[in-house]
């Protein structure tokens, strides 16, 4: 799958629902089309990340495991709906 992520943050150590606003503040400042990752080691993020993209209507491109603590969720913004 080829993209490039145009902004990336590392929220791994951060709480539920950390890694999930440190998102949904990326896709309110990106453009439809731009792919932004968050990385993160909370468990409910696997749940909370790919509900939240569907809700608003972003593609979730990927979910990569990195260290088997920790994910890089890869997100493409769609239109501006972010919440």
């Amino acid at each position: 799958m080829a993209y490039t992520i145009r902004q990336e943050v590392d929220a791994r150590g951060m709480a539920c629902p950390g890694p999930l606003m440190e998102l949904v503040r990326m896709a309110k400042k990106a453009q439809p089309g731009d792919v932004i990752a968050v990385i993160s080691s909370d468990p409910g993020s696997s749940k909370d990340i790919p509900a939240w993209a569907e809700k608003v209507g972003h593609r979730l491109l990927e979910v990569i495991e990195l260290d088997g603590r920790a994910r890089k969720f890869v997100i493409e913004v769609q239109g501006r709906r972010t919440s």
